[in-house]
């Protein structure tokens, strides 16, 4: 049997960001109704807090489809030629249990997260949000200017990184990139004083985004920190924010950004609306007043994997892209 091998570089001409959105809408819709089996992330942390390997399985009958997502987890490799994010994501037929693709993990992460903050964004922030504040200068710092620039129409761009270099160098790439005009600045605060639309893409253990600074009416895409001893937002910033994520027993059990606060005694569980795919039914309350601040906490779902895989299965059998290579699956005859 032959399965699709898809690399890093392929993957971004077979998942277009606007496509990626639409799929992300129906996958986290298909969560919502109930018709996804998706187990808890399983995390292995190595010795010394260096890294993590995480393995992903989801089955989507709706999707018409099983997969796995088995990544590795170094945030030591930004600013390096490695990605923080590396692995693979495999697809699998749901009617016989076939292999079909192997494809690249990190630029499937890369578009797919920030394809998930777009229809947050789409769902929750206000119609007229267009000042942007990135804090963060990595992969996930570019696939979300691209998101947020898919969704409501930007007036203003600002950018911070705790590492300087970072910060300029994204600044100079994406400006020559995009035509647009993006402003570095000095401090997470000042990027982010009157942003109405604000994305954390930070490899960061303890906050950079404080709740004293957010303006009335601003929407926060918390994505950077995914486990439950980190976070990039403090609490007061989660408490005074209507919240909502991906998924509710993911993040009452991995995210920290939800549970440093409930352990402070500032929150409970009640104080998560609800899941991003309610909001896309309308069976969940989005925003309530121009004035309320919303906030989606983001930890990355198998199911998105699988998705966005999907998409660039089909993509690339049309348009002949990746590699086919013989790898096994066939019956084996037996004496």
């Amino acid at each position: 049997m032959k399965v699709l091998i898809v690399n890093q570089s392929e993957v971004g001409q077979l998942l277009p960001m606007r496509e990626c959105i639409e799929a992300m809408a129906e996958a986290l819709a298909a969560t919502a109704r109930g018709e996804v089996v998706l187990p808890l992330r399983q995390v292995t942390i190595l010795p010394g807090n260096r890294g993590a390997l995480a393995s992903m399985p989801v089955f989507a009958g709706t999707l018409g489809g099983i997969g796995v997502k088995v990544i590795t987890v170094f945030p030591r490799n930004s600013g390096t030629a490695l990605d923080a994010h590396q692995g693979a994501v495999l697809l699998f037929d749901a009617e016989r249990g076939s292999l079909q693709a192997i494809v690249d993990a990190g630029e499937v992460t890369a578009i797919r997260t920030a394809a998930v903050s777009a229809v947050a964004t789409r769902a929750l922030a206000r119609a007229d949000a267009g000042d942007l504040a990135i804090l963060g200068s990595g992969v996930q710092a570019r696939t979300h200017l691209d998101a947020m620039l898919a969704v409501r129409t930007i007036r203003r761009v600002r950018v911070w990184s705790p590492t300087a270099a970072h910060r300029d160098a994204f600044v100079a790439r994406e400006s020559r990139r995009l035509g647009i005009a993006i402003e570095p600045m000095a401090s997470a605060q000042s990027a982010v004083a009157k942003a109405d639309l604000i994305c954390t893409v930070t490899s960061a253990r303890e906050p950079v985004l404080r709740g004293k600074w957010l303006a009335a009416g601003a929407h926060v895409n918390a994505v950077g920190a995914s486990v439950k001893t980190s976070r990039e937002l403090d609490t007061e910033a989660v408490r005074k924010a209507r919240l909502f994520v991906d998924r509710r027993e993911s993040a009452l059990h991995e995210a920290g950004d939800v549970l440093i606060p409930k352990a402070e005694g500032a929150i409970t569980d009640d104080h998560i609306w609800g899941e991003l795919g309610d909001v896309i039914l309308g069976t969940a309350p989005g925003r309530g007043s121009v004035e309320e601040v919303t906030l989606f906490k983001s930890l990355g779902l198998a199911v998105e994997d699988l998705a966005a895989v999907q998409r660039i299965y089909q993509a690339a059998r049309t348009r002949g892209l990746g590699t086919w290579v013989e790898f096994g699956g066939g019956r084996h005859e037996t004496d």
